[in-house]
């Protein structure tokens, strides 16, 4: 196992891969940026280096900067959370060039799965079902408007390189394909440095559900069941819950197996180790692959909590070149949980409001989990995501960790800035999520203030 593990991330996750890595014997480093000096996440490890300035391209996203204070302070491993450098394969490969593990899958991994075009072809050919589109990117608005007329309207226009909802828009017709073929190019190049488009059928209001992987690198992989994001506002996930209420209570048992089937074809088509994760889009009974991503999840805790499984504590394993030990048959689902994504930002609006954290006391209660970034008096600055923390809760039913949900969150109080605590109150209380009737457009017809 690693004698010393440096976190190249921030706020709540590098304080959830601290506890882990600690509770396993190994010592920790922290990075930070100027913003950062004074959260939690700095202090709670063993060694903290400065980065440098607040822009993520100065301190997060610097790669030499990074590697160096991997070096310096002489950690074996690097964990690089979710977001800024966590799936970049040149990151991983330079750290491996350094004798420096990097915890997360092999870099050649990471190349199948980073252009989405290529992906898709690959996972096809692995028999995977994806969603209809162009197999490669397209040169020009006009091989876009004659992909479209073959594919059928609506269509997505999605950046070959991007991800997060990122560089993607939806065309009803001819006109607004040519109008949002340029926009995606245009934040395609700007947020990933290519302009690689592609398009493929819209669905109006399907369900997001993804299935988190495990595997090694002697061979084993295993699903660790399913996860709904359905809930989301601009491609961003909001609420995040397991099981999928979809195939909750045993339903819909054939699709579910086909669903993890085709998540572990498509995790060895991509020649997949460490924690990651399969997405697909449901829709009128049947299910497509949209994407891999090559790292671990902002909504992981939801698996943890309904599975037993400690993913970070596997990713270290994983990556130390030990088997995975469990069996695809000891996974099995113990209750439901929902994640909440405490977000500094107006409820209504959802304009961002960082400041200062002037009353910070989270919920407690039976079932309730806390991933935080922040404590009483820190500040959230607009230099990153606005995420203060998660809010993860279980209960025996689903029924029951909504309602343990509800009192967690008015039991949260933050004072000093504006949260999203107010919509998550709304969703949880409109029939139709209750009901589990999910779609990626829930927000815009339900939870209104």
């Amino acid at each position: 196992m690693f004698k010393k593990l440096l976190i190249a991330n921030r706020g709540e996750i590098s304080r959830r891969i601290n506890t882990v890595a600690k509770g396993m014997g190994i010592s920790t480093v922290a990075v930070y940026s100027d913003a950062d000096a004074e959260l939690p996440f700095v202090r709670e490890a063993d060694q903290a280096v400065r980065l440098g300035p607040a822009p993520a391209k100065d301190s997060y996203l610097n790669i030499p900067a990074i590697l160096e204070a991997a070096k310096s302070t002489g950690a074996d491993a690097v964990h690089p959370g979710y977001g800024f450098v966590s799936e970049n394969a040149e990151f991983a490969s330079a750290c491996k060039a350094a004798g420096i593990t990097f915890v997360g899958p092999p870099p050649e991994a990471m190349l199948r799965m980073k252009d989405k075009s290529q992906a898709r072809k690959l996972v096809s050919a692995a028999g995977v079902p994806v969603v209809p589109g162009t197999e490669d990117v397209l040169p020009d608005a006009n091989a876009a408007l004659a992909a479209a007329e073959s594919i059928g309207y609506p269509v997505l226009c999605k950046a070959a390189g991007g991800g997060g909802g990122i560089g993607m828009a939806a065309a009803n017709n001819p006109a607004e394909l040519e109008k949002v073929f340029r926009q995606c190019t245009d934040r395609a190049k700007a947020a990933f440095g290519r302009e690689g488009v592609y398009i493929e059928r819209y669905f109006p209001a399907p369900r997001h559900i993804e299935v988190q992987i495990l595997g090694d690198h002697h061979g084993h992989l295993i699903h660790c069941l399913e996860r709904e994001c359905s809930i989301q506002r601009r491609h961003q996930k909001v609420v995040e819950e397991a099981p999928s209420p979809l195939f909750a209570d045993g339903r819909n048992a054939e699709l579910s197996q086909k669903l993890f089937t085709a998540a572990i074809a498509a995790a060895r088509a991509f020649g997949y180790a460490n924690a990651g994760t399969v997405e697909f889009l449901y829709s009128d009974g049947g299910i497509y692959f949209i994407e891999m991503n090559a790292r671990l999840q902002v909504e992981h805790p939801v698996t943890e909590l309904t599975t037993g499984l400690d993913l970070i504590g596997w990713q270290l394993r994983i990556a130390a070149g030990e088997k995975l030990t469990v069996k695809q048959e000891d996974v099995k689902r113990r209750g439901a949980a929902l994640e909440f994504r405490i977000y500094a930002e107006d409820p209504v609006k959802f304009f961002p409001s960082p400041g200062p954290l002037k009353v910070y006391q989270p919920p407690t209660g039976e079932g309730v989990r806390l991933d935080s970034g922040y404590a009483e008096g820190n500040t959230v600055t607009p230099n990153y995501d606005p995420m203060i923390a998660k809010l993860i809760v279980s209960g025996a039913t689903r029924a029951e960790a909504i309602e343990r949900s509800i009192q967690a969150l008015k039991g949260f109080r933050i004072e000093g800035i504006k949260t999203n605590i107010p919509l998550h109150l709304r969703i949880l209380q409109d029939p139709v999520f209750r009901a589990g009737d999910l779609n990626t457009r829930f927000l815009e017809h339900h939870a209104k203030p």
